[in-house]
């Protein structure tokens, strides 16, 4: 059975062009949201994904709006408010070494370079110069590991595991 990632949800229509408003769940907007891309609708309460092919993407504010070929009326497009826009697993792009999904990153465990077991990752911030990982810690304290080469030591997605070694302060 396919794997389906998220990658935004539309939360309204704009104007009366058949444009909606996407709240964002890529990393990559100007490559997943590219004129020709194909993306699928799961609409609440369906299964059944309805593709649809970008047709004009433009950023507005903290939206991306879309329309979609064949989409040229706001009554075309109203209907999909509410609806997830997903990719399919064998649409994720390749990586850079050092980049990762999101998905791929939280759910692991995080022990420090001496052994000791911290937490797991339950979220990701993206705050700016570098992403900031959440861990859940023992007895439920979350704590901020920045995504840095000075604390980030080794990241092995396979086996759900982090090595880190805390600066002075972290914790």
């Amino acid at each position: 059975m396919e794997k389906w990632f998220n990658v935004g949800k539309i939360v309204n229509t704009h104007g009366i062009r058949g444009e909606v408003r996407v709240i964002s769940r890529t990393d990559f907007p100007e490559e997943r949201y590219k004129v020709g891309n194909v993306l699928n609708l799961f609409l609440p309460k369906s299964n059944t994904p309805i593709e649809l092919t970008i047709k004009n993407h433009r950023s507005h504010k903290n939206f991306e709006l879309l329309t979609f070929e064949g989409l040229e009326n706001i009554n075309d497009v109203e209907k999909f408010r509410d609806g997830i826009l997903k990719v399919p697993e064998s649409q994720l792009g390749d990586l850079e070494e050092d980049e990762f999904y999101f998905h791929e990153i939280i759910g692991c465990h995080v022990v420090t370079v001496n052994g000791e077991e911290i937490g797991k990752i339950t979220e990701i911030l993206t705050p700016g110069a570098n992403d900031v990982w959440v861990v859940k810690g023992k007895g439920g304290k979350e704590l901020l590991i920045p995504y840095i080469h000075d604390v980030v030591k080794k990241v092995d997605v396979k086996e759900k595991v982090i090595v880190i070694d805390p600066m002075e302060g972290l914790f």
